[in-house]
């Protein structure tokens, strides 16, 4: 009788004994992603006052009582308290100019940090108020990116929100306007706005135009709610990828399906411990999910309204959960990775981030710990 064979141990790739703390100037330099990213909550405070003023809108007595209305603290009540902030911000982005001027400062202070591909994500529908139509949306939004791209070492992609609390039919309309744009730089189509109450599935007739036209599709689910939304986001609707995802270790069925089937997550650490999904960033399933082998991002949400930058989301991220060198190579190469490109440009962007990794990894740890590096590359390949 042939004896059993023992699975080996999972191993571990890890050099060091001794956690060491990544220093945030070392992460500064590291070529990133930033795959969700909301505009509206991405605003400079400057800009933001400034624009006000432009349009002869009172939002605030001054500049500090307009950082205290659209910065959120430590922690809100909930996902619905934090998103009041956008009330005010969205008060000035009904032209296209403020479209093109804050589209093009996100993408210049992304790049400053060395974040070389970015997908912005927002709703047409909520920039209509002072004439805008959703494709003049869309023109103004790509007008500014395209400028940054050509200023600075930043790749773009723009990614189309319906919001769930809207009808059908408006996610529907902003389907079509995606479809026409999918050649001219709108690379997805999303799902926003409050999970409780308002089911992804509602709108799923907007997400078969999506996928019959062979476009991307990713969804916010698993934040506000429990893994059921994550479900129906990838069942119902198709999701290439799930925004937040926090709650998807309630369902070790659906976690092993995600992970068999390489679905990112777009983990969003800061604005899920101020929406109170999580008491502590330590308390993320985060590194449950890295372990099981589940292809993790690290993003910002909303860079104004959380305080937030990707470099120091980053570095959150390792020093809550003790990330070691090899840890976090792999979940930067997952960004890229997951990008909504065409696969040859995906590829050589991947070639050339590679390359730049290893020179500032080479900066600072032994060439024995790179060779051990290079081995688990291959072996965590996907």
């Amino acid at each position: 009788m042939t004896p059993t064979k023992k699975k080996s141990p999972r191993r571990r790739y890890q050099v060091n004994e001794e956690w060491k703390e990544f220093d945030q100037a070392f992460i500064h330099r590291l070529p990133k992603t930033d795959l969700h990213i909301h505009l509206d909550g991405s605003i400079r405070l400057n800009t933001l006052w400034d624009l006000a003023k432009q349009q002869g809108i009172r939002i605030a007595r001054d500049k500090q009582g307009l950082k205290k209305k659209v910065v959120v603290g430590k922690k809100v009540k909930n996902l619905v308290d934090y998103l009041r902030s956008f009330d005010t911000t969205l008060k000035v982005l009904q032209e296209g100019n403020a479209l093109t001027r804050i589209s093009y400062e996100l993408a210049a202070d992304a790049a400053k940090e060395n974040v070389r591909y970015m997908e912005v994500r927002y709703s047409p529908l909520l920039h209509l108020e002072h004439g805008l139509t959703m494709p003049g949306t869309v023109d103004a939004v790509l007008r500014g990116l395209k400028m940054a791209e050509a200023d600075y070492r930043i790749r773009t992609g723009v990614i189309l929100c319906g919001i769930r609390q809207m009808t059908p039919s408006k996610s529907l309309q902003l389907a079509e306007t995606a479809i026409a744009y999918r050649n001219d730089g709108v690379v997805a189509f999303d799902l926003a706005g409050q999970e409780k109450d308002y089911p992804a599935k509602k709108h799923r007739e907007a997400f078969y135009k999506i996928l019959n036209a062979n476009m991307n599709v990713t969804v916010h689910a698993g934040e506000a709610f429990g893994p059921a939304s994550i479900h129906q986001a990838i069942h119902y609707c198709g999701a290439h990828r799930i925004g937040h995802g926090t709650r998807l270790v309630e369902d070790e069925g659906l976690m092993d399906y995600v992970t068999n089937h390489r679905i990112p997550l777009e983990i969003c650490l800061t604005s899920n411990v101020q929406t109170c999904v999580v008491d502590r960033i330590s308390d993320h399933p985060f590194r449950e999910y890295l372990d099981r082998g589940i292809r993790v991002t690290i993003n910002t949400d909303s860079r104004l309204v959380s305080n937030t930058n990707v470099t120091r989301e980053i570095n959150r991220t390792c020093r809550a959960f003790r990330l070691n060198h090899y840890e976090l190579r792999h979940i930067l190469l997952n960004g890229f990775r997951s990008a909504f490109l065409p696969y040859l440009e995906k590829a050589a962007l991947i070639r050339d981030v590679l390359q730049e990794m290893d020179e500032i990894f080479g900066e600072v740890f032994p060439m024995e710990d790179l060779v051990v590096l290079q081995d688990w590359r291959s072996v965590r390949r996907d």
